[in-house]
């Protein structure tokens, strides 16, 4: 295991969770807009994104446990967090009865994005405290090599 492993375990995470305050961030900007993107000659609204995550390739519990068994010593640990797809939320759009909207149909109502904004917060909420955590474990393990350099002393 090198010395900055946990570093950068931890700068995964931590690019992760800015991603996902990234695209939280577009998708409250986008909350009405009824012209997110054109298909089939028709404007359909924006559709919310969500951030996929998974652990890194070597990360994976059967690479793991493979690992562990062939090593004499158990020093294995994990290697982050990597960001599969951005991927678009399948929940229908809402309807909104709005007939002097330019984008109204016939019967006055406007496809509006299938973002909540409720649920955006939350998600925010809990990828900002994600983040600050991780922060919190990035200065530990920093201080700990600082005082590790300071046995030399």
């Amino acid at each position: 295991m090198s010395i900055f492993q946990g570093l950068n375990i931890t700068a995964s995470a931590l690019t992760t969770q800015r991603l996902r305050m990234d695209v939280i961030s577009s998708n409250m900007a986008n909350v009405d807009t009824t012209r997110g993107k054109f298909v089939n000659g028709e404007w359909q609204p924006y559709t919310r994104k969500m951030v996929v995550t998974q652990a890194s390739e070597q990360n994976r519990f059967s690479s793991m446990l493979n690992h562990s068994m062939k090593s004499s010593t158990n020093n294995s640990v994990g290697t982050g967090v990597k960001v599969t797809k951005i991927a678009e939320d399948t929940t229908p759009y809402k309807l909104v009865y709005n007939p002097e909207h330019p984008d109204a149909n016939e019967d006055g109502f406007v496809q509006m994005p299938n973002v909540d904004p409720l649920k955006e917060m939350v998600d925010l909420m809990s990828a900002t405290r994600s983040y600050e955590a991780n922060v919190t474990v990035f200065n530990a393990n920093k201080s700990m090599l600082m005082k590790a350099l300071e046995i030399g002393k």
